[in-house]
């Protein structure tokens, strides 16, 4: 049995504009595209990443929904996901400019945010999370 421990490599974000999704990874974290779009039977995913996880963004062109993919609402999935950024506050307006929604109220830790298509994020500073 290997010694490594298991980690997070990888969260899934349901999108309803993959291009728009896109644009906002890239431009508010500097996240990178990983290779070409994969067109599955229903969906089209695009992979993105900070260096370190692997950012899959799926749309559901017809949006008709399956069961291993829930439509958004009251169905457990990701609640949110959490980026480190160095300046909290230049940060979060960079968010706030680039059309994400704001959830947490001013000076609040972490800060909460929506991004394009309503999906729940934070940022924290560096060493709020252990990793290693």
């Amino acid at each position: 049995m290997s010694k490594e421990v298991p980690r997070i490599v990888h969260v899934s974000l349901r999108v309803r504009d993959l291009e728009a999704s896109t644009r906002f990874y890239q431009e508010i974290f500097g996240f990178r595209r990983l290779g070409g779009d994969s067109q599955s039977k229903d969906h089209i995913s695009r992979h993105l990443t900070d260096g370190v996880i692997d950012l899959a963004l799926i749309e559901y062109p017809d949006d008709r929904g399956r069961a291993d993919c829930p439509t958004p609402g009251a169905a457990p999935g990701i609640h949110h996901f959490g980026v480190a950024v160095a300046d909290l506050e230049a940060w979060t307006r960079r968010v706030r400019e680039a059309g994400g929604q704001l959830l947490s109220p001013p000076g609040e830790v972490p800060v909460k945010f929506r991004d394009p298509d309503g999906a729940i994020c934070e940022l924290v500073p560096f060493g709020r999370y252990q990793v290693a």
